[in-house]
């Protein structure tokens, strides 16, 4: 359920990244700091969630699927 709509938002920043694949997005240098932050700004918009800054390291930006996840364990919360 998250997934589909975390791939949404990152193809706005970059469409042509195969999501369902891509583990490095972070790592490989697809996504710089400003599409991170456009990223998380959308996933507070879409999800009404919180996203801090000890949210905010590599791991959880390197795939849809980390980013799915956060996105969560946040909505748990």
């Amino acid at each position: 359920m998250y997934k589909d709509k975390v791939i949404e938002i990152l193809k706005e920043v970059h469409p042509e990244v195969d999501y369902e694949n891509e583990k490095g997005l972070i790592d490989k240098r697809i996504f710089d700091s400003f599409d991170v932050v456009t990223v998380v700004g959308e996933l507070i918009e879409e999800f009404d969630i919180e996203i801090t800054a000890e949210h905010m390291i590599p791991e959880i930006f390197n795939s849809a699927d980390t980013i799915a996840a956060l996105v969560e364990q946040l909505e748990e919360e």
